[in-house]
C-alpha cells in the first residue's frame, strides 16, 4: 500500500458558537492509501475539545503509515486487525483510527465493488438530518429556521446554554414559530447545572422540544441517569459517552447515546455501541463534527442503526470538498457507489501536503 496525507482549512459559512466556544473553520487532514490501482480516502478533523492539533493529527498518521500499514499484506487483511485492536500497538486518538479505518472500508468497499454499508449488513440509507443553529439572535435564528423549513429541513438542532436561560427559551419559541412543523432537538453541550435542568426540561417539554443532549456537564453518570429517570423528554448523552465503556455504563439508564465516529473510533466501534444500545432498549443518535463529506460518509452509511441522525457537519462549511452525500435538501443519502462514494471536488484547495510511501 501507498499512503499519503495532506492538510485542507474548513471554513464555516458563519461562526457557530456553542456554550463553551465559537468555531470559524477546522483543519482537517486527509489520508489515501493507494493498493494494486484504487485508491481510499479517509478524514480527521482538528478539535480543541478532544485536545488533536493538526500536527498530532499528522503525527499518527506517519507513525502508522511508517510502522503499522507496512505489516499486512492489503487493505483487507489490516481492516481486519484494526477492527480486532490489533492494528497498532501505540495509543492512538480515535479520531486517527476512524480515518485509517475509513480509508481502509472505502478501499476495500472499491475492490469488491460494495458500498460501505452492505459490507457491514445495513439497508442503502436515505434519511432526515438535523440541521444545528448556533447560539445567536432570536432574529437571526428565526431566519435561518425559515429559510432550512422551506429548503425542506424537518429538523433543527438548537444550540443551548446562553448565559441566560431565558435567552435559549426564547430562541426555541421564535424558532418554532418560523417552522412550526419542524423537529426540534435542543443541546446545551453540558452548560447546565443539574438544578437548571430538573427546571428547564419541562419547559421545553411544553415547546414540544422532541429529545435534550446533554444537558448537564460531562463527568457525572449517575446524576445523568437519575436526571433521565424523571425528565418529561428524552435525553441523550453526548460528551458522556465517548466510547463503548461510557455506554455500557449508560445504556438502559438514558434515553439516547450520541454516538460520534471521531470520538469512539470508527465504524467498527460504532457498531459494537449500537448492539450494546439496542439490547438495553436506549436508542442511538449518529452525531459529528464539522468537517466535509468525506468525514461525514462514513456515518451515513450507518444511517440504518439510528433513531436520531445529525450528520450535517459538511452543511455548516462555506465550501465543501467532496461530494457524495447530498443533504441540502435536509436529507443524506449515499450514491451506491462502491466505498464510501465520495468525490473529490476539482476546486478543492489544500496546504501543508505531506506524503508517505509503505511498500
Amino acid at each position: 500500500m501507498k499512503a499519503s496525507h495532506r492538510t485542507a482549512r474548513l471554513h464555516l459559512a458563519e461562526p457557530l458558537r456553542i456554550s463553551r466556544s465559537v468555531t470559524t473553520a477546522r483543519d482537517a487532514a486527509w489520508l489515501t492509501l493507494e493498493h494494486e490501482g484504487q485508491r481510499g480516502h479517509g478524514e480527521a478533523v482538528s478539535s480543541v475539545y478532544y485536545g488533536l492539533d493538526i500536527d498530532t493529527l499528522h503525527r499518527h498518521l506517519d507513525r502508522i503509515a511508517r510502522e503499522e500499514l507496512p505489516r499486512f499484506a492489503g487493505p483487507e487483511s489490516a481492516l481486519q486487525a484494526l477492527g480486532e485492536g490489533e492494528l497498532t500497538s501505540e495509543p492512538t486518538p480515535a479520531a486517527v483510527t476512524a480515518a485509517v479505518e475509513s480509508a481502509l472500508l472505502d478501499l476495500v468497499g472499491k475492490r469488491a465493488g460494495s458500498p460501505l454499508h452492505r459490507l457491514v449488513g445495513l439497508a442503502a440509507p436515505r434519511v432526515a438530518t438535523a440541521r444545528t443553529l448556533g447560539i445567536t439572535s432570536p432574529l437571526h435564528a428565526a431566519r435561518q429556521a425559515r429559510r432550512l423549513s422551506e429548503s425542506g429541513f424537518r429538523i433543527i438542532k438548537v444550540k443551548a446554554g446562553a448565559p441566560d436561560p431565558e435567552d435559549d427559551i426564547e430562541r426555541v419559541r421564535v424558532i418554532r414559530d418560523a417552522a412550526p412543523h419542524a423537529r426540534i432537538l435542543l443541546d446545551p453541550n453540558g452548560a447546565w447545572t443539574l438544578r437548571q435542568a430538573r427546571e428547564l426540561l419541562p419547559r421545553y417539554a411544553e415547546l414540544s422540544v422532541e429529545a435534550v443532549e446533554q444537558p448537564i456537564a460531562p463527568g457525572d453518570p449517575e446524576s445523568f441517569a437519575a436526571l433521565a429517570e424523571r425528565s418529561p423528554l428524552p435525553v441523550i448523552a453526548d460528551e458522556d459517552a465517548v466510547d463503548l465503556a461510557d455506554a455500557r455504563r449508560l445504556a438502559g439508564r438514558v434515553h439516547g447515546i450520541n454516538v460520534k465516529l471521531a470520538k469512539c473510533g470508527g465504524v467498527h466501534a460504532a457498531l459494537r455501541i449500537a448492539e450494546l444500545a439496542e439490547q438495553s432498549g436506549t436508542d442511538l443518535m449518529l452525531g459529528c463534527l464539522t468537517a466535509s463529506s468525506l468525514g461525514l460518509a462514513p456515518a451515513v452509511h450507518l444511517a440504518a442503526r439510528a433513531r436520531w441522525h445529525d450528520l450535517d457537519g459538511h452543511l455548516l462549511l462555506a465550501h465543501d470538498p467532496w461530494t457524495g452525500i447530498g443533504g441540502s435538501d435536509g436529507v443524506v443519502r449515499t450514491t451506491g457507489a462502491p466505498g464510501l462514494g465520495v468525490a473529490e471536488r476539482h476546486d478543492t484547495m489544500t496546504v501543508g501536503v505531506r506524503h508517505e510511501d509503505v511498500a
